[in-house]
C-alpha cells in the first residue's frame, strides 16, 4: 500500500501522456488522481501515515523472525542479541540491494542529474554504520558462546570459524565486516563503481550469513549421530537462480512501465535540497 500510495502522482503524469489502452489502464491506476489542492493534502497525510507504520513493521518482522530462532532448542540459535542482529541486517543488506539496482539504473537511464553524490554518499554512511553494529553482533555472539562455559553453545561458533563452513565463514567477515570499513574514505562513498563493488561483496556475504546460521547449526546438533555435511545441490542452485529471475522479471517490468525515479519526490527534493537534484 504504501509503494502503491507514493506512485499515484506518477502514474497519473504517465496516464496524461499515454493514449490507447495504456492511457485506460494507467487511468484505472491512478484512481481519478487530478492534482488538486484536497487531494495533495490527503495524500500527503496518507504517504506519512504509511511510512510511519511501515518503520515499526520492518523492525517487527524482522524481530519476530529472530525469535522464531532464538526460541528453537538449538545451539547457536539460542541469543537474546538476534533482533537488533536481524533487523540491522535487513537495513544493511537492503541498503546494499538498492545500490546494486540504483547505480546500473542511474547509468543506463541517464539519471546522474537527479541520483547524485549527495543520495550516494548517505546511503554509504546507512551502510557503514549497519555494517558496523552487524560486526559488533558477530562479536557478542562468540563472547556471548565463550563466556557461557557451556560445551554445546561453544561448539557451533568453533565449527563455524574452524569446521568445514570455515571458508564460507571468512568470507562472510570479509564481505560484511571488512569490506565496508572502506566507506570511511569520502571518495569510496562518492565513487559509483566502488560503491557498486562492495554492494555486491555484501550481499554475498549477507547471503552467507543465513546459510552459515542455518545450516552450520543444524549440521552439528546436540547429537553426534546426527552429524553431517550440507552443500546445496543443483535442484536447490536452479531455485535460487529461478528465484533471482522472477524477482528481475518484475523489477524490469517496473522500470519499463511505471516511472523508475519518483517525479513528486524529485520535485520535493528540489524544492529542499537545490544542490541534491543537480541544480546549482
Amino acid at each position: 500500500i504504501f509503494l502503491y500510495t507514493g506512485l499515484i502522482p506518477d502514474v497519473a503524469a504517465v496516464r496524461d501522456s499515454a493514449s490507447g489502452w495504456k492511457k485506460r489502464v494507467y487511468g484505472l491506476l491512478a484512481i481519478g488522481w487530478r492534482g488538486t489542492d484536497r487531494q495533495w493534502r490527503h495524500f500527503s497525510s496518507a504517504y506519512l501515515l504509511f511510512a510511519g507504520l511501515a518503520t515499526p513493521l520492518v523492525v517487527s518482522v524482522h524481530s519476530v523472525v529472530s525469535w522464531d530462532f532464538a526460541m528453537a532448542i538449538v545451539p547457536g540459535w539460542h541469543s537474546t542479541i538476534f533482533a537488533p542482529y536481524f533487523v540491522a541486517g535487513a537495513i544493511f543488506s537492503g541498503v546494499a540491494m538498492v545500490l546494486t539496482l540504483l547505480i546500473p539504473l542511474r547509468k543506463i537511464f541517464k539519471l546522474e542529474a537527479y541520483i547524485t553524490e549527495w543520495h550516494f554518499e548517505n546511503l554509504a554512511k546507512i551502510l557503514l554504520l549497519t555494517s558496523l553494529i552487524v560486526t559488533y553482533a558477530y562479536g557478542v555472539e562468540f563472547f556471548l558462546a565463550w563466556y557461557s562455559g557451556n560445551p554445546f553453545e561453544q561448539h557451533p561458533f568453533h565449527n563455524r570459524a574452524f569446521g568445514y563452513y570455515a571458508p564460507l565463514f571468512w568470507v562472510m567477515v570479509f564481505c560484511n565486516a571488512v569490506l565496508p570499513l572502506a566507506l570511511f574514505v569520502p571518495q569510496v562513498r562518492r565513487g559509483t563503481t566502488s560503491l557498486f563493488v562492495i554492494s555486491i561483496f555484501i550481499n554475498i556475504g549477507m547471503w552467507l550469513e543465513r546459510f552459515i546460521i542455518v545450516v552450520s547449526s543444524l549440521s552439528h546438533d546436540y547429537l553426534p549421530f546426527e552429524w553431517g555435511i550440507y552443500w546445496p545441490t543443483w535442484v536447490e542452485g536452479s531455485i535460487i537462480a529461478g528465484s533471482f529471475a522472477w524477482f528481475f522479471l518484475w523489477f524490469l517490468l517496473f522500470v519499463k512501465h511505471l516511472p523508475g525515479v519518483s517525479i513528486t519526490e524529485v520535485k520535493e527534493g528540489l524544492t529542499v535540497h537545490p544542490t541534491a537534484g543537480g541544480q546549482e
